[in-house]
């Protein structure tokens, strides 16, 4: 049976999202998904919070707190990629109205308005030829009890921690 092993996990929560691109807010911020660059006229259409409350499918109790990011990739008005910091910015505003909270689950829901919008998870951002880049890697299914029993063999044998060059779903 082929399954992905999530345990090696760079899913990026939004405080250290934000504190990163702080450090480079001038800098144009570049979301790569699906081995392409996200065009440079690209909005940021809704950021969104949501408390989650679950059975898994062992029937244990889940609950968590998960940020939603909406990027239209859209090319507009020739404008340029947005600078790191005015992403921050937004963000920010949104979680003074709504309370984000840094450490939550981030998610990003992109599509182009004709696609359907497919989810994502970020990698830690990556600083190259003067911007910022953030990884987006397809957010699949998983099974909870699996996950959590290969954290704990994982533990047991001594394994290292993910690697930064990882995506959430490596």
């Amino acid at each position: 049976m082929n399954v992905i092993d999530k345990t090696l996990s760079n899913d990026i929560q939004l405080g250290a999202l934000l504190a990163a691109l702080d450090a480079h807010a001038d800098a144009p911020l570049v979301f790569r998904y699906d081995g392409r660059d996200v065009k440079a006229g690209y909005h940021v259409t809704e950021v969104k919070t949501g408390r989650f409350d679950a059975l898994d499918c062992g029937a244990n109790p889940e609950s968590w707190t998960e940020i939603f990011v909406q990027l239209w990739d859209i090319d507009e008005d020739g404008r340029t990629h947005m600078p790191s910091g005015k992403f921050a910015k937004i963000i920010r505003k949104v979680s003074e109205h709504v309370g984000l909270p840094m450490s939550a689950k981030l998610t990003f829901e992109v599509s182009d308005g004709v696609a359907p919008m497919a989810l994502y998870c970020a990698a830690t951002p990556r600083i190259a030829a003067g911007r910022v880049s953030v990884e987006l890697a397809p957010r699949p299914a998983s099974c909870k009890p699996r996950d959590r029993w290969l954290v704990e063999e994982k533990a047991k044998s001594g394994c290292c921690a993910p690697s930064a060059n990882q995506s959430c779903c490596a």
